[in-house]
């Protein structure tokens, strides 16, 4: 199984970050997350000479999927998510599906809480995290359809990942556009919460 190339772009003045995920070998790939500047992804895709197949959404956000409609008409990638949060997905993700991408594949995380369809993808070692996980922070968990306690399981459910693990999130909301997974158990006090009662006091106070 090949390791797929992740590129990370900034797709909006949110701050928000989209993602290009390809097969270094086949040069099949994936757009994640256009955000409010698709031409960014539909750039860096031909710069490399990648065809896009899919359109995944971590999230329905509109930061996060207002450009779905050019990847679209530009690529022909067919839309897949959660339809709890993207009803019009072509692809219905949900918890422990894969994606095959050429070589590659991308593995599916139901991570509700910030949203009650978030996803992660996890690429081997590197996960794409929209707004379930920032580098040192989480996503909001005072929005309508959040939940903060199904936010503090997802959250738990990622640290057991291994530590290694790159984190690829959904904003630049942090000290650095990426990070590891033991870097945010040392660092991010929302994902080192061990309790539920910690975490809503510090996510909700």
């Amino acid at each position: 199984m090949v390791e797929l190339e992740i590129v990370q772009l900034a797709a909006s003045e949110m701050k928000n970050f989209s993602y290009l995920i390809y097969c270094p070998e086949t040069l099949i790939g994936a757009a994640v997350d256009p955000s409010l500047r698709p031409e960014v992804l539909i750039a860096a895709a031909e710069e490399r000479g990648v065809t896009l197949k899919l359109l995944l959404n971590t999230h329905g956000h509109r930061d996060h999927t207002a450009g779905n409609a050019l990847i679209r008409e530009q690529s022909g990638a067919q839309l897949a998510a959660h339809r709890d949060d993207v009803p019009e997905a072509e692809i219905p993700l949900g918890d422990g599906n894969t994606l095959e991408m050429g070589s590659g594949r991308i593995e599916v995380l139901h991570t509700p809480g910030h949203s009650p369809g978030s996803l992660v993808f996890k690429c081997g070692a590197q996960i794409i995290t929209g707004d379930t996980l920032f580098v040192s922070r989480c996503g909001r968990a005072d929005l309508n359809g959040s939940d903060v306690r199904k936010l503090y399981t997802s959250l738990q459910r990622l640290k057991k990942l291994p530590p290694e693990t790159h984190v690829w999130p959904g904003h630049d909301y942090g000290p650095t556009p990426s990070s590891t997974l033991g870097w945010e158990l040392e660092h991010n006090d929302f994902i080192r919460c061990t309790d539920l009662e910690s975490f809503i006091r510090l996510r909700m106070g």
